[in-house]
């Protein structure tokens, strides 16, 4: 679910091109969920093997990444791990939505209301552990380093754009700026023409660039008061407070400063631990985060992975790969013509 915070914070629409040459920490689960969710028949059914297994992910990981990489973008995914004990009861609650997503999928095929069946279809992805690991290997057949998270996959992508090892971070999800990322890329992954929900129409995403620094000083608060407005709200790891909004809670939280104070003088009772809440965002387990290195893709490997394991058309596949090497020999070209320049 991330944290909704739509409402206030301020995000600048940017173009892949201004990323080239740029290191980007992609939140993997949060990227693969959403390929899982939108690359689907028109009826919801999403792609599979002629052994039934979904290949969806593997599709969006294969065509998105090969667009960024095009573009001169330096990827690293970052896989989550073992999630915080709070976190629980949210994901009960998404077992419980996939589960009657898929029954009202089911029923709406059966009774041929197909826009119907693509709506609940899209709600009931699953992410399994194979689905996973074969993201790894396709994405390190494609040179893009992967990096395993002790915790929270935003929380080390975080870090990792505070060191500066990267330069972003990319994720749907605005739990990356309590997590104190100092930028995030927001649509990376989406970014392009768009069917509307429910309409024959399109609408053009474009890829957003959210700067923490800039949205604290325009609301006027500290990070630590975002977290604040965060849990009234409502996070992963505690529901949201009834009547509570991002506007009304950004209004409480700048007459009153802090959680505590605004439920001694509204009266306001939680029953969640406040303290343990904000330690997730505020003291994320920390991880050694190993070199990072780009490779050239393998497309050996990748036609193994793609062709002879799921099904692949080759041909669509080795085009998309041939397209890849001539491009990647024009980037290579033009940053050696650019450290010429500057070295004259």
């Amino acid at each position: 679910m991330g944290t909704r915070l739509g409402d206030i914070i301020k995000a600048e629409v940017i173009s892949l091109q201004e990323l080239s040459g740029k290191a980007i920490a992609v939140d993997a689960f949060n990227t693969l969920y959403q390929f899982l969710s939108t690359i689907r028949q028109p009826d919801g059914t999403p792609l599979q093997d002629r052994k039934g297994r979904v290949t969806s992910h593997l599709s969006g990981l294969f065509y998105r990444n090969l667009n960024l990489i095009e573009n001169g973008i330096r990827l690293v995914y970052v896989f989550d791990g073992e999630s915080p004990t709070l976190k629980s009861a949210e994901q009960d609650r998404r077992r419980t939505i996939r589960m009657a997503a898929q029954k009202e999928w089911e029923r709406a095929l059966e009774e041929g209301r197909i826009e119907d069946a693509r709506k609940a279809a899209s709600r009931s992805s699953r992410l399994s552990t194979e689905m996973i690991e074969e993201s790894k290997s396709l994405l390190m057949a494609m040179g893009i380093p992967v990096v395993q998270a002790p915790s929270e996959g935003e929380a080390l992508a975080a870090q990792m754009t505070r060191s500066n090892i990267v330069w972003a971070s990319a994720s749907q999800d605005n739990d990356s700026l309590l997590y104190d990322c100092p930028r995030m890329i927001r649509n990376l992954s989406v970014s392009g023409r768009r069917k509307r929900t429910g309409s024959k129409s399109y609408k053009i995403v474009y890829p957003e660039l959210i700067d923490l620094a800039v949205n604290l000083r325009l609301l006027g608060i500290s990070r630590e008061q975002l977290i604040d407005i965060a849990i009234l709200v409502g996070t992963d790891y505690n529901d949201k407070v009834p009547g509570i909004g991002p506007k009304t809670a950004l209004k409480l939280i700048k007459q009153y400063g802090n959680l505590e104070t605004i439920q001694k003088e509204k009266g306001i009772e939680l029953d969640f631990p406040v303290d343990e809440i904000r330690d997730i965002f505020l003291k994320p387990p920390r991880a050694e985060i190993p070199t990072l290195e780009w490779r050239s893709p393998s497309p050996d490997r990748i036609r193994e992975i793609l062709c002879e394991e799921h099904d692949f058309s080759e041909g669509r596949i080795n085009a998309a790969l041939d397209r890849l090497k001539t491009r990647l020999e024009e980037l290579e070209e033009s940053a050696r013509q650019s450290s010429l320049t500057d070295f004259f």
